[in-house]
């Protein structure tokens, strides 16, 4: 019986290689063996243990019954849904339409039902975060790919230009989501140069129709260069004043303030202030999930108002932000040290490595000890949770791949 109420359709493909290959490296270091665990999304010190920054858990024990336990309002508290916005464009006096949601992860899920119908396509640069796939199979949809930046060339200006009129030539809109700067799961930000093209290029397509840039927001807080974000942010309003594209962002706390299993996260467009819309996401978090988790919003509502706690949280963004930097040049050096290709970070959790068949080069490196998570056309290393030391052991087991 049970297989004929599970859903015919072909499931996406997901997280479920990282689940697998994460569980397998517990059970073999639980084991004794030593191994290299980078499938992690999660960013840990050099002893495996998880970071919880402490300004965070200071509020996070402040928080009373009162600010925990009742349903917050379904769009969300406009208090925090201000906060949220505030933290990357401080001069917002207002988020726009906007909502509370659990995680970055419900504001692409819930942007994909909101601007498209099934059937429909969302075009996001590749490689990408898996879990892409499933927020819109779920929504109906499906994801095109236009080429994500390297570290060596410009953004593929004419390739993403091709898909975009190809979409909306099938589907009289386009709905785009970019994950930038800081890219999951390349590491790599997009230049100010990049960014003009780009931006100028869906401007050409509104003319055709509607389009909505959504940008995926989870890593920004952990760069090599805080003034290059700035830029990016800066960019970004500049173009949405203009009104031609609706640009929003998927917001979150899970990276930003370690606090994932908190689920606090926002869909915001701070340019936009069309009761319509406002009104449309409000519908759509009822049907659901009702009301996002409310201490999460307590908790970003209290950091608002406390300067010397916002001070101190960004102190300690800028630490972790070094230690990533730090375990990013111990693995291009080791990888260099054995003749091999090195790497360029410029944000993020993570690093991609270029390799021909990304799964069979997984599967030589697990027999080695060591974990990483196949995607696209390379390998995704976890420096959030890769020691700097455990770097030349890393680059000698792809070295021996041949």
């Amino acid at each position: 019986m049970l297989k004929h109420l599970i859903p015919s359709r072909r499931n996406p493909p997901g997280e479920e290689p990282i689940f697998a290959l994460n569980a397998e490296a517990q059970k073999r270091r639980a084991g004794g063996e030593q191994v290299v665990n980078a499938t992690l999304g999660a960013l840990t010190d050099d002893a495996g243990h998880l970071v919880i920054h402490e300004t965070v858990r200071e509020l996070w024990k402040d928080l009373t019954p009162e600010e925990t336990a009742p349903y917050a309002p379904l769009l969300g508290d406009p208090t925090y849904l201000k906060a949220m916005v505030q933290r990357y464009w401080p001069k917002l006096e207002n988020p726009g339409a906007a909502c509370a949601t659990p995680g970055g992860s419900g504001a692409l899920a819930l942007s994909a039902r909101s601007f498209l119908e099934p059937g429909m396509a969302i075009l996001t640069g590749a490689p990408y975060w898996g879990p892409y796939n499933l927020f819109a199979a779920e929504a109906g949809c499906r994801i095109v790919e236009a080429p994500y930046k390297t570290a060596d060339q410009p953004l593929d200006l004419d390739a993403w230009s091709l898909a975009a009129n190809a979409l909306m030539d099938q589907q009289g809109r386009l709905l785009v989501w970019l994950n930038d700067p800081c890219q999951n799961p390349t590491g790599l930000s997009l230049s100010h140069a990049d960014r003009e093209g780009f931006l100028e290029m869906l401007a050409r397509q509104a003319a055709r129709g509607p389009v909505v840039l959504l940008l995926d927001s989870a890593y920004l807080d952990y760069t090599a260069d805080p003034a290059h974000v700035r830029d990016a942010l800066d960019q970004y309003a500049a173009y949405a004043e203009k009104g031609d594209v609706l640009i929003g962002a998927a917001l979150s706390i899970s990276k930003s303030m370690t606090m994932y299993g908190a689920r606090g996260g926002a869909l915001a467009f701070p340019w936009c202030h069309d009761p319509t819309l406002a009104t449309a996401l409000g519908l759509e978090c009822r049907g659901l999930w009702s009301a996002a988790p409310k201490a999460a919003q307590s908790l970003v509502i209290r950091l608002a108002k406390d300067g010397h706690r916002q001070e101190k949280l960004n102190a300690e963004l800028r630490h972790w932000s070094e230690v990533l930097e730090s375990r990013a040049v111990a693995l291009d050096s080791a990888l260099r040290l054995e003749g091999l290709a090195g790497t360029t970070w410029h944000g993020g959790f993570f690093v991609t490595l270029r390799t021909e068949e990304p799964t069979v080069a997984t599967e030589n490196l697990r027999t080695q000890g060591v974990f990483v998570v196949p995607v696209g056309t390379g390998i995704r290393v976890g420096i959030c949770s890769l020691r700097a030391a455990d770097a030349p052991r890393f680059a000698r087991a792809l070295k021996n791949l041949g």
